[in-house]
């Protein structure tokens, strides 16, 4: 049974970014201290202007002499030409001192998530009473598909240091590079002359620069899309691609909105297309992955092995965190394992995971194993009782080949100006 209930999208709180960052929340210490960090204070700084801070980071972003094999920077993973996500089709990006090591998951876009994110939040009702009669809430917030980062300071590292990325051995040697960089004397104008002599403090600083690039540049947010021009009653959506909003948002259907919430905000802002909570759909696992050829090893999402503190929660084995559909129809690859290589493929699971299983998952004969990238104890957390994964095999899906063609019009309507669809 499933122990989370859809509940209305959560306010997403502004991310605060000022000259001192707090430090880091108990919940994200065991991963800084994973990657190797001795400290996760932030770097006090003068009033320094934002712009020159940001336009270090940006050259912090693009840098590639920041990783081990000199080959793989910030936008090698997040190119901007393709709304700050993969150019390639690869199910995960490879990275390590040889650009041989594959990642663990797919690579989301960080368009327009980055300054509207919430903290990590898992609510807890103390209430038995209420917990029977409402379910519990599902949890949000937070970066990366577990959530496990609670600040894009915190985020930027991870990358620096994780040995199939970038894959530095230390901060020590992440200052080294720094301080040979052809941006080091602006490095120096902005943090002191000494500033390369505390390796932790230039570290720290470089993250600095690095979010307030992230989270300033245009680039990042654009909100250059048709939608946006039907919203802001500049443009009109043509007939296929109302029917496929009016699918996008219908309960019985498509169901989409419940998760990527599609209305503007209170305050008028545009929609991310995301609630930035989280669901387990039963994906089904990926061969592409080597590490997929254990037949021990599972991606658990909230409850590992990336994020550990939660691993006693067995109820939220299995969920990750439900993306941006923003420029959704420019990505080569889909779902938190890269399982879908095609829009086409991804939407026709979410209608038919249940009607047609044994296109999906393993099977001999009738005998089907559904949810095969979670171990058996667990496949009672995906989700079964909200539509379109409500449906029984052998029925007919809620979606026609002119519906999907239909949806798939409605979301190139996400694409911002400078994205190219696929």
């Amino acid at each position: 049974m499933k122990l989370f209930q859809q509940i209305p999208c959560i306010p997403p709180a502004l991310v605060l970014i000022s000259a001192l960052i707090s430090t880091i929340s108990g919940c994200n210490q065991t991963e800084a201290n994973k990657t190797g960090s001795t400290s996760t204070a932030a770097p006090q700084l003068a009033t320094q202007s934002k712009q020159q801070l940001a336009e270090l980071g940006r050259q912090l972003f693009f840098d590639k002499n920041l990783s081990r094999s000199g080959q793989q920077s910030c936008a090698t993973c997040h190119d901007p030409a393709h709304a700050y996500a993969p150019a390639n089709d690869l199910a995960v990006q490879l990275g390590g001192e040889h650009m041989d090591q594959q990642g663990a998951r797919a690579v989301p876009s960080l368009r327009y998530v980055l300054n509207r994110t919430p903290t990590w939040h898992l609510p807890f009702v103390a209430s038995l009473g209420e917990r029977i009669r409402e379910g519990i809430e599902s949890p949000s917030g937070g970066f990366a598909w577990d959530g496990r980062f609670n600040s894009l300071h915190q985020q930027a590292g991870f990358p620096l240091l994780a040995p199939n990325e970038m894959a530095n051995e230390s901060i020590a040697e992440i200052s080294q590079k720094l301080a040979k960089a052809n941006y080091a004397e602006q490095f120096r104008q902005l943090f002191g002359d000494r500033i390369f002599d505390t390796p932790e403090q230039a570290y720290q600083n470089a993250l600095l620069a690095i979010e307030r690039f992230e989270l300033d540049d245009p680039s990042f947010h654009p909100y250059s899309s048709k939608f946006d021009a039907v919203l802001d009653g500049k443009a009109q959506l043509t007939a296929s691609e109302a029917r496929g909003f009016a699918l996008f948002n219908d309960p019985e259907k498509g169901n989409c909105a419940s998760c990527h919430t599609a209305t503007k905000g209170a305050d008028g802002s545009h929609p991310l297309f995301t609630n930035f909570q989280y669901e387990a759909l039963g994906v089904p696992r990926n061969t592409e992955i080597k590490a997929n050829a254990n037949p021990n090893y599972y991606d658990l999402g909230l409850c590992g092995p990336s994020r550990t503190e939660l691993s006693s929660h067995t109820e939220l084995c299995g969920y990750f965190k439900a993306p941006s559909l923003r420029n959704v129809a420019s990505r080569g690859v889909f779902f938190h394992n890269g399982y879908s290589h095609s829009l086409k493929s991804a939407l026709e699971f979410y209608v038919q995971r249940d009607t047609n299983p044994q296109r999906w998952y393993p099977h001999s004969g009738k005998n089907v194993t559904k949810f095969d990238d979670l171990p058996k104890s667990l496949r009672t957390n995906v989700n079964v009782i909200d539509a379109p994964m409500t449906s029984k095999r052998g029925e007919k899906p809620v979606w026609n080949d002119a519906d999907v063609a239909d949806m798939i019009a409605f979301l190139k309507t996400l694409s911002d100006a400078d994205v190219v669809n696929r």
